[in-house]
């Protein structure tokens, strides 16, 4: 089996990480924030201190940070994978950053000395998909990259599509996280409004979530959101930098996208009271203050 290497294991690249070493990858990890990658040593991870150290220990390196210039800086900073890089590297990037930087740094990585391949391969599924290796994964790069990856990508991931050439799994994530902050922000306004008809909202979302109105944010987010429970499984400012791809992307284009507009503004409202590092799922207390009704079970 091909070497592994993970830079990042936070909410999303840690449970990634133990997937792979489940399934008998010998792993090899590097956080920004050390004390982020102890936990995997005691799975068997092997925990260096520089994504060039990864690069050297490894066959295949996943990338799994924050935005883009966390992607440069981890592949083609001074003690990045480029540094580390030996031929026949490949480089996954799994986080969601700008289509048109993820072009940009494959063509860098072929210009490197020595050259390594690259994937663009972001995830929908949050943290309970990345536990339990239930995550849906877009692909971007070469068929035969692809074809070479797809042991690791079946231990991470049940949906696994190659979309197109670099740069089109970061596209096909856009448009996923469009459809992400709509359906919050469905399931937000239809919990406030049952909330404001005094009608028990547990039983509203067990019927919507088995009829038309149905989605995964009305099977996942809203148990909690009616608990109260606003624990990070995918953050607000994420989030945030997501739709501020999105919407840099469609102005560019000049393409009409006005309810990724408007959940980007209800979020920056939420980011304004506080509340950046909650999961995306606590939208609904915009709308909760915008009603002023608060909506959640009872116990």
């Amino acid at each position: 089996m091909e070497r592994i290497g993970f830079v990042g294991t936070g909410i999303m690249g840690g449970p990634m990480a133990r997937n792979a070493l489940k399934t008998g990858f010998a792993v090899t990890v590097t956080n920004r924030t050390p004390a982020r990658a102890e936990p995997l040593a005691k799975d068997g991870a092997t925990v260096v201190k520089t994504p060039r150290e990864v690069a050297e220990r490894s066959d295949i390196v996943v990338t799994m940070v924050p935005n883009t210039p966390d992607v440069e800086a981890a592949v083609f900073g001074p003690d990045g994978v480029a540094a580390g890089a030996r031929d026949g590297l490949l480089l996954i990037d799994m986080s969601t950053i700008s289509p048109a930087a993820t072009r940009a740094f494959a063509e860098r990585a072929a210009k490197n000395r020595p050259p390594f391949h690259t994937l663009d391969a972001p995830v929908s599924g949050g943290e309970i998909g990345a536990i339990e290796a239930r995550l849906s994964i877009m692909i971007g790069g070469d068929a035969a990259d692809v074809k070479r990856a797809m042991p690791l990508f079946e231990a991470l991931g049940k949906t696994i599509v190659h979309i197109g050439d670099h740069g089109a799994g970061q596209a096909c994530k856009l448009a996923n996280q469009i459809a992400v902050a709509i359906n919050n922000l469905g399931v937000s306004e239809a919990l406030v409004f049952a909330a404001s008809q005094g009608i028990d909202l547990e039983k509203t979302r067990q019927v919507i979530a088995g009829g038309a109105g149905s989605s995964w944010a009305m099977q996942n987010y809203a148990p909690k959101m009616l608990a109260g429970d606003f624990r990070p499984g995918f953050m607000v400012d994420l989030q945030q930098k997501d739709l501020r791809i999105v919407l840099d992307n469609a102005s560019a284009d000049h393409i009409s996208v006005p309810g990724a507009a408007l959940v980007h503004e209800l979020y920056n409202a939420l980011q304004r009271d506080g509340g950046g590092r909650e999961g995306n799922h606590a939208l609904i207390k915009v709308i909760e203050k915008l009603s002023g009704i608060e909506a959640r079970a009872r116990s």
